[in-house]
């Protein structure tokens, strides 16, 4: 099997589940640069953190580029706990008419988690019309990108996505759920990330809508290279310290997210 994209990402970036304040923080800056400053769809605030009421409940991961220690992206899981009835998934926040939640019934409270918040910070980011130019982390103190680390810039948003069904895989939820704009749902299905769309398209920063992946199918429809990738993910994140769900999943009730 060719182990070329594993050695890649490998040589330049290493999964970090956030297990403390201090990491999760790195994961609330990175969102609001991305978020507010860049992006424009949340407020500005002065402490420059981007937050919701979620993040009390989710599990986040961070992605390090080695040479430098910077982080290089971010991505969370969240899983609404069971026995509390006021918890919300990210897309509930949303007033969004298109998702009928009653078509989730059958989903439970703590068996379900809905991926959110990826960022990318910009420059992370290869862009056409900077091809052949220097890549500066900081202007202030600067770090060039090697061209090499530049050709694996790609495998960030991936490496991310990944790294969130290793988390739905290490938790071993029932389904794992994502709003997004159904143009990267069919980029996703050729890496075999193969959400299905279960809501009608509405209209949120753009076209998105509600998808599901069930744990039955999280990685059968991956290429070798891919499945390889996510194996190095998973074996990655499950070594470190970090904090699965505190109460188990009760099968017997019926919470509606």
């Amino acid at each position: 099997m060719d182990r070329s994209l594993v050695r890649n990402f490998s040589i330049y970036s290493r999964p970090q589940y956030a297990a403390s304040r201090h990491q999760r923080r790195f994961s609330y800056t990175i969102r609001y640069q991305v978020y507010a400053e860049e992006l424009g769809w949340e407020p500005l605030n002065e402490s420059r953190l981007e937050r919701d009421e979620c993040d009390n409940y989710a599990h986040h991961c961070l992605l390090e580029h080695k040479r430098t220690g910077d982080i290089a992206g971010c991505v969370r899981l969240v899983i609404t706990p069971p026995g509390d009835a006021q918890a919300r998934l990210p897309f509930q926040l949303h007033d969004i008419d298109a998702i009928n939640t009653d078509s989730l019934h059958h989903l439970t409270k703590g068996s379900i988690g809905e991926i959110s918040r990826l960022a990318v910070p910009s420059c992370f980011r290869r862009r056409a019309n900077e091809a052949g130019k220097p890549f500066i982390l900081d202007n202030h103190n600067p770090t060039y990108f090697t061209q090499e680390e530049r050709r694996n810039f790609p495998n960030i948003s991936i490496g991310l996505y990944l790294s969130a069904i290793a988390l739905v895989d290490l938790c071993g939820l029932d389904f794992a759920l994502v709003v997004m704009e159904p143009r990267l749902q069919r980029h996703l299905r050729r890496y075999g990330l193969c959400f299905q769309q279960i809501s009608p398209s509405f209209e949120l920063r753009g076209e998105r809508a509600l998808f599901s992946l069930p744990r039955t199918e999280l990685t059968c429809h991956m290429n070798p290279q891919i499945k390889a990738l996510y194996d190095y993910i998973l074996e990655e994140l499950d070594t470190q310290p970090w904090h699965r769900p505190r109460q188990p999943v009760d099968r017997q009730r019926n919470d509606p997210i």
